[in-house]
């Protein structure tokens, strides 16, 4: 069966939410937006494009900053309203300099950071 990035269920601005995740570790590096557009730019490319919503703009991961994510596989959730993207990342993927965006824990009611900023 042929993938139609239409099949996907959009919210109301038609924006999926897409979880990047390190294909090598696991590690859950960050969560950004895709609309159907984006979806079909990063299969056709490899290249990992989101919809920045305060920029209203298409954003490829690491155009600006070099810390690309070359797309490995692309997977849809049963409802198909979310996606992983599993990706091989090319420095940090946060814009704070840490590896994952997903970097202070709550832990006994504090937030604890838990990575350094990398470099």
């Amino acid at each position: 069966m042929t993938f139609d990035p239409q099949s996907l269920r959009y919210d109301a601005a038609g924006l999926i939410p897409a979880i990047a995740q390190d294909h090598a570790t696991g590690a859950v590096l960050m969560l950004a937006w895709m609309n159907a557009a984006a979806v079909a730019r990063t299969l056709r490319t490899g290249r990992v494009t989101y919809w920045s919503r305060s920029r209203q703009s298409f954003w490829v991961k690491g155009e600006s900053s070099g810390h690309h994510q070359r797309l490995i596989e692309m997977r849809l959730d049963c409802d198909r309203d979310c996606l992983l993207v599993l990706v091989e990342q090319t420095g940090p993927a946060c814009h704070t300099g840490r590896r994952s965006c997903f970097y202070t824990g709550i832990r006994d009611g504090d937030e604890v950071e838990l990575m350094r900023v990398e470099g």
